[in-house]
């Protein structure tokens, strides 16, 4: 994936171009870039900016196009009007996703656009916008409005939409009970992303969080998945902040896992399904997802408790962890050791029902018989491995579903497969229609 970066140069590295590159890096993308200013800044102090000139500019991204195929952009800081003009030329007519981060203030107090082309900016720059995504203090800037009772998140972005953007998100927006929401307004649609309000003054998650925006929207290929995502990757980015200068802390991602955001994410869905409840076995549900070719079950991301239903209310009971699952990491193991692209699992109750959906959607389906299962093996408590091994030994293609009909004291069970969490869920969904 190759994602065009177009805004300033950070020398901290808390924000800018540099922010843009770590991140993307994390996630094994390219990141082209083009750089719209040089400033002068650290985590406490905001000094000069000298914007580029036009013809540097073009330089840069005649040098970009004519090499690289762009899959997407990202346009942060761009300074002046001759800049937002001379983006605009280039990009007016591409049809690919573009992520527009309307930086005005930095954190550390520098201006980081000239009042006067803010009109140029909302002229030139929002109607490029698949995705915008200013904060409170830049969606009141952009509209010369105070979001407030009288004005709502709602009509705040439908200014900003009727500009030309076609998807705004507003972020940072306050609320009681110690919670701090998103408001997204799409083309045909409205919503809140909710969370927990972390108390950190940072550098950098605005950057992380428009940057995460663009890479999920063409990974996911849906907008509110892309915010979520995005939302998710910002938080823990901002849990982990760390006091690098003598200022702001800055956003961190060094200890990043994106195993561990794709799996919280799916969790999440996976408690939404309607009447998921229906789903859980006796024993209840873990989720895993594992590493590239794991060695072990140390190796693979599940639940230390389980999914547990509590009447007709689905609930995570426990935390993530490497080594949390033990039957179904055990189950994804065995599989993945034939089929490497396999990397996530999850257990269902079995019902002939389902298996008879399964099987009408020709998914590829396995089982095995616990009756057959070997009194040694019955000992070594090692059934679930021999289940797994037994039911795809002769296989030529990955299971979609490996199940079995129980034994002796033992519930039957059902054993989704796929690539990823979010392939798990949408085979779930499947089932539930």
């Amino acid at each position: 994936m190759n994602l065009l970066s177009i805004g300033g140069s950070d020398p901290s590295s808390g924000a800018g171009i540099q922010s843009d590159v770590k991140i993307f890096t994390k996630f094994n993308v390219q990141c082209l870039t083009a750089i719209t200013a040089i400033t002068s800044q650290n985590t406490s102090n905001f000094g000069k900016i000298e914007p580029v000139t036009k013809k540097i500019l073009e330089n840069q991204l005649e040098s970009l196009i004519s090499d690289f195929k762009i899959d997407g952009i990202k346009i942060g800081m761009v300074y002046n009007s001759e800049i937002i003009k001379t983006i605009y030329q280039y990009f007016k007519k591409l049809d690919i996703p573009i992520v527009v981060d309307p930086v005005i203030k930095s954190t550390t107090g520098g201006m980081l656009i000239e009042k006067s082309s803010i009109i140029d900016f909302k002229k030139y720059i929002i109607p490029l916008a698949t995705i915008i995504t200013p904060n409170r203090f830049e969606a009141e800037i952009l509209t010369k409005a105070k979001i407030n009772s009288k004005n709502k998140p709602e009509k705040i972005a439908k200014m900003i939409q009727k500009m030309g953007a076609r998807n705004v998100i507003i972020t940072g927006l306050e609320e009681k009970n110690n919670k701090i929401s998103d408001f997204v307004l799409e083309a045909n649609k409205k919503y809140f992303l909710n969370d927990k309000k972390i108390s950190k003054i940072n550098r950098g998650s605005g950057s992380i969080h428009s940057s995460m925006a663009l890479y999920g929207i063409i990974k996911f290929k849906n907008i509110k998945k892309s915010l979520e995502f995005a939302k998710q990757v910002t938080l823990n980015s901002i849990k982990n902040s760390k006091r690098v200068g003598k200022g702001f802390e800055v956003t961190n991602f060094d200890e990043l896992d994106s195993n561990r955001i794709e799996l919280t994410k799916a969790i999440e869905d996976f408690t939404k399904i309607k009447n998921i409840f229906e789903s859980i076995p006796e024993c209840q549900t873990n989720f895993v997802f594992s590493k590239h070719k794991p060695k072990s079950i140390k190796e693979i991301l599940g639940i230390s408790g389980r999914i547990v239903k509590a009447g007709k209310e689905v609930i995570v009971a426990g935390e993530l962890e490497y080594g949390g699952s033990k039957h179904v990491a055990t189950a994804l193991l065995s599989v993945n050791k034939k089929y490497s692209k396999v990397q996530s699992a999850i257990n269902l109750k079995f019902r002939e029902s389902t298996i008879l959906k399964i099987k009408k959607m020709k998914w590829n389906t396995y089982d095995y018989d616990r009756s057959q299962e070997p009194e040694n093996i019955k000992k070594n408590g090692s059934t679930i491995e021999w289940g797994i091994k037994n039911a795809i030994k002769n296989s030529k293609k990955a299971p979609d579903v490996i199940f079995h009909k129980g034994g002796f004291g033992k519930e039957p069970m059902i054993i989704l497969f796929g690539e990823t969490p979010e392939a798990i869920i949408k085979k779930i969904q499947k089932l539930s229609k």
